[in-house]
């Protein structure tokens, strides 16, 4: 049927084209025998045999569609584990720094064996604990702060980013004991002190294992704080901070009955060591009173066992004297001889 319209279009059209043409000229160009065609526009057939389609003329240029990911993130330290140490009763930070971030959330995980606890989500702190919270410092920094350091809180923490596969950046904490200890002003460890009426207290404190000193060292009399004492007057404080271990030395001029007492060396709230002194009148020490007490007992004890073993030693002399004298003897079987 399509063949036929096209058949039909073009004797119209070569019958028009041979009217128009004749009246301009009168020669007539004849067509090619068998090809009645070859008069015909060269677009006629591409003209008729093209679809109709409502594209234009000029095509768009096809459009290559392109993938762009989006930045992956990742931690501005160039390590995966790190490890903090801080002291007993102190303050601590976790860092955590996150590059391209890119809408993610961190969070702080606290690692038990197989366990985790969740601390903090985004800026949110989940812990029942008061003593963890989130700070947050540009451009990058999701700081965990432990308050009030102790023993308990040693372990590994998790600072994790929920992209996929997830971000994690594992962080142990160490938990540091500095060591205390008191001495005298011989250097000598003891738990009692004592020292004479108008004399000088002296006494050393020395602390060790402590990596980064972040309180000063207090001296307390009972309860009483002495490193800003002025009511009785006479005493002096003078602590030095060295690296790794710190050394307060207390002075208490003209001493009197009222010094006498626990002292108390504290680094902190928690980290304490106490001695106990006696300040005397010229009396001997109870402890020595003691002393020469069992030192008197145990000398009239051994003058005792002595004296008994003379006696014994004397009577058994005596007895064999008197048996060569009168020529006694024991037979056997018991019998007294003479």
């Amino acid at each position: 049927m399509r063949s036929r319209l096209f058949w039909i279009l073009a004797i119209i059209y070569s019958s028009l084209h041979h009217i128009g043409s004749g009246s301009t000229s009168t020669t007539l160009k004849r067509p090619r025998a068998g090809d009645p065609f070859d008069t015909f526009p060269k677009n006629f057939w591409q003209e008729f045999s093209s679809p109709f389609t409502d594209t234009p003329e000029d095509e768009e240029l096809e459009v290559t569609e392109t993938t762009t990911h989006e930045p992956f993130p990742f931690f501005a330290d160039p390590y995966t584990t790190l490890n903090i140490s801080t002291q007993l009763s102190s303050s601590v930070y976790l860092h955590c720094r996150v590059n391209d971030l890119q809408g993610k959330t961190v969070s702080w995980m606290r690692r038990r064996g197989e366990d985790l606890t969740l601390i903090t989500f985004g800026q949110h702190t989940y812990s029942g604990d008061s003593r963890y919270s989130l700070e947050f410092e540009e451009p990058n920094d999701w700081k965990l702060l432990i308050q009030f350091a102790n023993e308990r809180d040693e372990g590994p923490y998790e600072c994790q980013v929920s992209s996929h596969p997830p971000l994690v950046l594992l962080v142990y904490l160490t938990i540091i004991v500095p060591h205390v200890e008191i001495l005298d002003e011989r250097g000598s460890a003891t738990p009692e002190k004592y020292y004479k009426a108008g004399s000088t207290i002296e006494l050393q404190c020395v602390i060790s294992k402590i990596p980064h000193p972040s309180s000063y060292i207090t001296w307390r009399h009972g309860q009483r704080l002495l490193n800003y004492d002025t009511s009785r007057g006479g005493i002096s404080v003078k602590t030095d901070m060295l690296p790794g271990r710190a050394l307060s030395r207390l002075y208490i001029a003209n001493a009197n009955r009222q010094d006498t007492g626990n002292y108390t060396c504290m680094l902190g709230n928690e980290i304490t060591e106490t001695v106990v002194v006696h300040v005397l009148n010229g009396e001997e020490p109870a402890a020595m009173q003691h002393a020469n007490g069992s030192r008197q007992k145990a000398d009239a004890s051994t003058m005792v066992v002595l004296f008994l073993v003379y006696v014994c030693i004397s009577v058994s002399v005596s007895v064999a004297g008197i048996e060569r004298g009168l020529g006694w003897g024991w037979g056997s079987g018991w019998e007294l001889r003479r």
